[in-house]
């Protein structure tokens, strides 16, 4: 009989499992619920996928992006291990097929997201399935004091309730003492059952810095530095803005937000992850579910709301255990600007309620339905249609969906499917009938291989082009066909998408709970707080992380910013200078004079300048022609 260990080998290629995996696997493989809490980089993913390789039927996974749920799939299908993701870019026909194979046993992980366990036709497949573990992604989700609460994913319990001798195992790389407690009564665990690895990265650095001018700080600190790095910022508008000025001054960048086309954000990561590109800009869109070990610089040069954005984000550097550096940028008025954004997080509850009002004469929604349907959102047309302030909007939307009334996709990418669901006989009925059909359906038989038997990609432009038809001609037919039953077609799907969850409502039936507003913006507001605390954090910024989490530490990095403030100026030698420099030069070739004084702040300016000079003068170091900068000669 196969072990963990010979999954792990046969699949991954590990021979040993990393700190708590194991531990977190054998729970698991005795029927216990556990919650994984592991550091971002902490390989959670192996924590359920090993033992739903090993125990007999289907591993349910929920997890809350698209995006990532089908970069798990792929990752896994590469291996050869049997995935699929029940998301709303597939078809009806499709979602039907896929849970028949997940019940007579043709899939090993099955990927959803929350939303579908309101599904009852889901629910009733759900219990016809040999299911042998429950994963719950992101489990920090299902919690009220987490910092991204889904309401959806309180649905979860539903699959306690179908299968209560099922394990569940809830995994999340940042929660405190009180989400840690929420998670596992949320889930009905039957005993409570924590197993977390520690929050303590050694060879990350963390840098906070005050600075004037954060721009010319970022191109100081980008500037002769080797391997691969992650410039966050808030804004889509200032991820693009800057990664143009930094384009300019040469600079290996691109850019990553969610409103970019499925296929460039793709390009982007694979030419990131390839090394291709050196730095990527980016929004917090960014960077879940990528597997990529030697990240050595993250820079945030916006404020993360919370610490557990900020930590997660951080976090993505050093994966390979190697020296890296985190380093946070801001200026004074950012905090300020961090402050004003609650307000517009939270508008108030009768904007919330305008825009659901609003949002139904957008798409034109009868006031009684509307359950289950799904619209293209353009939240710029509707914002500029109503006079609505976007921030405000967007957010009013976000609430919305914390309430239950809809759920806001982004950043949907699929292309348009169809599929011939008649016989022959009956398909040539109507070609005869009509021209545009006949040529339609000859052309699509001729260029994709069972259309028969399976939903395949078609470009309404491509057939267009080819038979010199109006392209609206084309939807047209597909559409009319469709209406027949005789295809089943579903255009493609690019950007956001509003799902109403429930029938459309009359604007004196919303029901806006003033509690669970209040307590939302009341936890907003004590993140926020704690992320500015970190900003002018007077103790190791390490020791503020583990004990912001609830690992109580009087731990000193000697690293950070305040503790390399903190140690005495002393004097070093030539020799001492030697060992730094090695270590400080093991990415790059050249460092400034300046850069080597401001990272040494242990020793006085005068001290580091009499010491550079003795390493030059012994051959250990080459100073440039203008002598402001070292080179590496050793």
């Amino acid at each position: 009989m196969e072990s963990a260990k010979d999954i792990l080998k046969q699949y991954w290629g590990h021979e040993s499992f990393r700190k708590k995996q194991d531990k977190i696997i054998d729970a698991v493989l005795n029927g216990q619920d556990v919650l994984a809490l592991l550091p971002t980089g902490g390989g959670k993913s192996i924590c359920y996928q090993v033992p739903g390789m090993l125990l007999p039927g289907t591993c349910l996974v929920i997890s809350p992006l698209i995006a990532l749920m089908q970069d798990q799939v792929n990752q896994l299908n590469k291996k050869g291990i049997q995935a699929k993701a029940l998301t709303s870019t597939l078809t009806k026909r499709q979602e039907d097929i896929l849970l028949d194979n997940v019940i007579y046993g043709g899939i090993k992980f099955l990927y959803v997201s929350p939303e579908r366990l309101k599904n009852r036709l889901f629910l009733t497949r759900f219990e016809k399935m040999k299911i042998n573990l429950i994963a719950v992604d992101e489990a920090h989700c299902i919690s009220q004091w987490g910092y991204d609460f889904r309401p959806s994913y309180l649905e979860i319990n539903k699959l306690r309730e179908i299968k209560p001798n099922t394990p569940i195992i809830a995994l999340t790389a940042t929660a405190t003492i009180d989400v840690v407690d929420d998670i596992q009564t949320k889930l009905e665990f039957k005993s409570k059952n924590l197993i977390q690895d520690s929050f303590l990265r050694e060879n990350v650095h963390y840098k906070v810095e005050q600075v004037t001018n954060k721009f010319n700080r970022l191109l100081e600190l980008l500037k002769n530095q080797k391997g691969s790095g992650i410039i966050y910022c808030t804004t889509r508008k200032e991820v693009k803005n800057l990664t143009v000025s930094l384009i300019k001054k040469g600079l290996s960048v691109d850019f990553y937000h969610g409103g970019l086309a499925h296929d460039i954000r793709k390009q982007r990561q694979e030419d990131w992850v390839a090394n291709k590109t050196q730095w990527i800009v980016c929004t917090n869109a960014f960077g879940m579910g990528i597997d990529k070990p030697d990240v050595r610089n993250v820079i945030h040069y916006t404020i993360p709301e919370t610490i557990e954005a900020y930590f997660q984000e951080a976090g993505r550097a050093g994966r390979d255990q190697q020296l890296a550096n985190t380093t946070l940028l801001y200026e004074p008025i950012d905090i300020k600007n961090l402050k004003e954004k609650i307000d517009k997080k939270y508008p108030s509850i009768e904007f919330i309620k305008t825009v659901y009002h609003a949002l139904g004469n957008f798409f034109q929604l009868a006031i009684g339905s509307g359950n289950g349907e799904q619209f293209e959102m353009d939240t710029l047309g509707f914002c500029d249609r109503f006079n609505f302030d976007l921030i405000e909007t967007f957010n009013a939307l976000k609430f919305l969906e914390i309430c239950g009334f809809i759920t806001l996709s982004e950043n949907i990418s699929r292309s348009s499917q169809l599929q011939i669901i008649v016989s022959n006989q009956e398909l040539y009925n109507q070609q005869v009938k009509n021209k545009d059909v006949d040529n339609i359906i000859q052309f699509i038989c001729r260029t994709q291989m069972g259309v028969f038997e399976n939903a395949v990609n078609v470009n309404e432009h491509k057939i267009a082009t080819h038979l010199n038809m109006n392209l609206k001609r084309v939807e047209e037919v597909l559409n009319f066909l469709n209406e027949l039953n005789i295809i089943e077609y579903s255009p493609k799907l690019n950007g956001s998408y509003i799902t109403y969850q429930t029938e459309r409502l009359d604007l004196s039936n919303i029901s806006i709970n003033p509690e669970l507003y209040h307590n939302r913006k009341k936890i907003a507001q004590k993140k926020l707080d704690a992320m500015v605390n970190f900003l002018a954090n007077e103790s190791c910024s390490q020791a503020y992380l583990l004990n912001y989490f609830s690992e109580k530490s009087d731990y000193q990095c000697g690293t950070c910013t305040y503790c390399l403030s903190q140690v005495k100026q002393t004097q070093l030698t030539a020799n001492e200078l030697k060992n730094l420099l090695k270590s400080q030069f093991q990415f790059v070739d050249r460092i400034n004079i300046e850069e080597i004084i401001s990272q040494n702040k242990t020793y006085s300016k005068e001290n580091l300048l009499e010491a550079i000079r003795v390493l030059a003068d012994n051959g250990f170091i080459a100073l440039d022609e203008l002598g402001k900068s070292v080179i590496k000669n050793f």
